[in-house]
């Protein structure tokens, strides 16, 4: 730990906290320690981070509000580079909507939605900030961040800023170049297309209910745990597995949503991860179909 307190105290990187909890800081409440995390407040303090990782060879790795990570017990033995509260402006300029990668898609999407502007409605309730629904293509009820980015502004490994219009990110299903080649994003820009506000209000409140009545969100949870396998939908495979309310220890298969794993208690990672295991065993016995986590699970084993 001495190392990393040489490296980085006193440095122009933001606020730094050592040994610190990950559970603090996913949506399924769960993980252990970080050796560091740092909060970077803006560009020059990102690249400075990324700079002074890159000297010491630090193993290190960026997350947003944590909605879709799963942290092993034993924690990362790596530099972790938050942007979430502290890099979360959104703005509007002309026909783009502009937002930093820390903001919640559920703000942008207020934004846009309160403007009179179409396309946000769908994926208004995803969990997740604008970087991790840029890294992973994210969406829901038929729209996905491809249909709406006009272009993103990334970090290279080489710590040069650009700029990546939609067509060069190589988005498909649950992916992007981001994951390819470990781009940070910094700001995404979105189109904005006029519409009717009240068709645009009773298509939000439309996909607010269905994601109310058929989702655990009072539990903690990392959302979707399953990527859809090719035609079939995860969830309803689960259900007619009989995997309904399956429990290991703190960690179930949702009684209202059998595609997500909740955290009930005080769940460990290895539970979840159990219950994973189970369901991809049983499944695949049953139906003879292999399902692929969407969450993504970090951390040494």
């Amino acid at each position: 730990m001495n190392i990393y307190k040489q490296v980085f105290d006193g440095k122009n990187i933001g606020e730094i906290l050592y040994d610190e909890p990950m559970k603090n800081h996913t949506t399924f409440k769960i993980g252990g320690n970080c050796d560091v995390m740092i909060f970077p407040q803006n560009e020059e303090q990102i690249i400075n981070s990324l700079q002074l990782i890159k000297q010491n060879d630090f193993a290190y790795r960026i997350i947003g509000n944590g909605s879709n990570l799963l942290v092993r017990d034993d924690g990362l033995r790596e530099v972790v580079i938050k942007l979430h509260d502290n890099f979360n402006e959104i703005r509007i300029d002309g026909d783009l909507l502009i937002a930093q990668s820390g903001a919640l898609l559920s703000s942008v999407s207020k934004l846009a939605i309160n403007n009179s502007y179409a396309g946000f409605e769908a994926v208004s309730g995803i969990p997740g900030d604008i970087g991790g629904a840029i890294t992973m293509n994210a969406g829901a009820y038929g729209t996905e961040m491809k249909d709406i980015v006009h272009r993103v502004k990334v970090i290279d490994t080489d710590l040069k800023v650009k700029y990546l219009n939609c067509d060069e990110m190589d988005f498909s299903y649950r992916h992007s170049r981001v994951q390819d080649e470990k781009l940070v994003v910094l700001e995404v820009e979105f189109i904005l297309k006029k519409g009717d506000q009240k068709e645009i209000l009773d298509n939000f409140h439309d996909y607010t209910e269905r994601r109310t009545s058929k989702q655990p969100l009072e539990l903690p949870s990392c959302g979707s745990v399953f990527k859809r396998p090719e035609g079939h939908f995860a969830g309803q495979l689960i259900d007619e597995a009989g995997l309904r309310g399956y429990r290991y220890n703190d960690a179930m298969v949702s009684e209202k949503h059998c595609g997500f794993i909740v955290n009930v208690g005080d769940a460990k990672c290895s539970d979840v991860v159990a219950v994973i295991d189970h369901v991809q065993k049983v499944v695949f016995e049953k139906f003879n179909v292999k399902l692929e986590p969407e969450v993504r699970i970090i951390g040494g084993k």
